[in-house]
C-alpha cells in the first residue's frame, strides 16, 4: 500500500499494526469538529492534495501511508523531526527510506494556517489528506472524524517496538497481530486493499519472486528483471503493488491475488487455496461497492484509535516540531 521507497514493513496491513488499540476514543471525535472554528478546512486540505497528486500520482499513496504510519495513536508524532534531545520516528525501521510526502504536509499545514491559524492539528490534517488521496485516485470517500490533537514528542523505541509482522508472515500470524490491536479479519483484508496503489522496494519482495511457488511465472520473471537476486543489488528499485492499474484505487489488487500476482508474500497469503480470507478476496475482486464500503469503515475504525483530545497534546503550528 505503500508508495515511493516503501518496503514490506510499510505495507498497509503493517502500518495499521502501529495503531496499538487498547480501546476506542471515537466518541471524542466528531465529523463536524471544525464546523464553526474552521469550516473551510476541507477545501484548504484538498486544494493542496489535489495539486500534489496531479503533479505525481504516487503522492496519493504516500499521503495515505503517512496516516497509517502515524496511527501509533494518530497523534502526528511521525511528522516530528529529530531534535538534540529527542530522536524522532522517521528513522525507525518501518519508516526509514520509506515514508515520504512530508513536504506536501508542510504545504497543507501552511494553507490551513492561513485559513484558520492555530486551530487544526497535524494529526487531523493527515486523516483528511488520506481520505482525499483515496477519493482523488478513484476510491471511496467517507466522513472523517476529527478533533485529534498533536503529541509533543515522538518515540523511536515505540515505532521500533517489534509489533510489526515481517513480509514472510503467515495468514495466522497476521490475524493474530490484527486481533491484538482490535482489528478483525475483514479489516485486515480491506485495508490490505490499499495496495491497489503505491510501490514497494525490491528488498521487500525479492524472496517471493525467486523462491516461492504460488506465484505466476510471467509475473515473477517481470519483477526479477528489475530486482536482481543478489542482496545489495537493486535493493531500492521499485515495483507497483498493482501492475494493472498502479495509480487507480480499484479492485485489481484482489484480482491479482486470485491470479497469484501478489507482490509481497504477506499479500498473497490473503488468497492461498482454501485460506479463511479467500472468500473476502473473491468478494472484493467482484464488487467494488463492497470493497469501498468495507475499506472506508476500516479507515474510520483505525482513525478512532486513542487520539489525544481535550487538553491533551497541542495544536502544532509547524508539523515538524513541537510548539
Amino acid at each position: 500500500m505503500a508508495s515511493g521507497r516503501s518496503s514490506s514493513l510499510c505495507s498497509i496491513w503493517v502500518i495499521v499494526l502501529l495503531v496499538g488499540f487498547t480501546g476506542s476514543s471515537s466518541a471524542q471525535l466528531s465529523t463536524n469538529f471544525y464546523s464553526k472554528s474552521c469550516p473551510k478546512v476541507f477545501d484548504a486540505v484538498k486544494s493542496v492534495v489535489q495539486s500534489a497528486v496531479n503533479k505525481e500520482k504516487r503522492m496519493g499513496a504516500s499521503l495515505l501511508r503517512l496516516h497509517f504510519h502515524d496511527c501509533f495513536g494518530c497523534d502526528g508524532s511521525l511528522l516530528l523531526d529529530d531534535t538534540s534531545s529527542v530522536k524522532g520516528e522517521k528513522t525507525a525501521g518501518p519508516n526509514n527510506n520509506s515514508v515520504r510526502g512530508f513536504e506536501v504536509v508542510d504545504k497543507i499545514k501552511s494553507q490551513v494556517e492561513k485559513t484558520c491559524p492555530g486551530v487544526v492539528s497535524c494529526a487531523d490534517i493527515l486523516a483528511i489528506a488520506a481520505r482525499d488521496s483515496v477519493k482523488i485516485l478513484g476510491g471511496p470517500s467517507w466522513n472523517v472524524k476529527l478533533g485529534r490533537r498533536d503529541s509533543k514528542t515522538a518515540s523511536l523505541a515505540a515505532a521500533n517496538s517489534g509489533v510489526l509482522p515481517p513480509p514472510t508472515s503467515t495468514l495466522s500470524q497476521l490475524k493474530t497481530r490484527f486481533q491484538a490491536v482490535g482489528l478483525n479479519e475483514r479489516d485486515l483484508v480491506a485495508l490490505s486493499g490499499a495496495h491497489t496503489i503505491g510501490k514497494a522496494r525490491c528488498t521487500s519482495f525479492r524472496a517471493r519472486i525467486y523462491n516461492e511457488t504460488n506465484i505466476d511465472a510471467s509475473f515473477a520473471k517481470a519483477r526479477q528483471s528489475q530486482c536482481p537476486s543478489t542482496v545489495g543489488s537493486g535493493d531500492n528499485n521499485l515495483a507497483p503493488f498493482d501492475v494493472q492499474t498502479p495509480d487507480t484505487f480499484d479492485t485489481a489488487y484482489f484480482k491479482n491475488l486470485i491470479n497469484q500476482k501478489g507482490l509481497l508474500h504477506s499479500d498473497q497469503v490473503l488468497y492461498n487455496n482454501g485460506g479463511s480470507t479467500d472468500s473476502l478476496v473473491k468478494t472484493y475482486s467482484g464488487s467494488a461497492n463492497t470493497f469501498n464500503s468495507h475499506f472506508a469503515k476500516a479507515m474510520i475504525k483505525m482513525g478512532d484509535n486513542k487520539p489525544l483530545t481535550g487538553s491533551n497534546g497541542e495544536i502544532r503550528l509547524n508539523c515538524r516540531r513541537a510548539n
